[in-house]
């Protein structure tokens, strides 16, 4: 849910939080890494491939 979309003051206040704190996660993990972090379906692939080194296509062909 986003900021703008959340129904009370609180949960705004949490959304905010929670789009800091995967803020602040992404650049700890770019610094670590030395590189910035794929975006969209890109990111969506590298994710697929590092956890068992096979693509999404291939996992549903199986």
């Amino acid at each position: 849910m986003g900021v703008e979309q959340a129904p009370t003051a609180k949960g705004k206040q949490a959304a905010t939080g929670l789009k800091q704190a995967a803020a602040r996660d992404q650049r700890k993990t770019e610094a670590e890494t030395g590189h910035s972090l794929k975006k969209g379906a890109d990111r969506f692939e590298e994710r697929s491939k590092s956890s068992d080194g096979k693509s999404a296509g291939a996992k549903q062909k199986e």
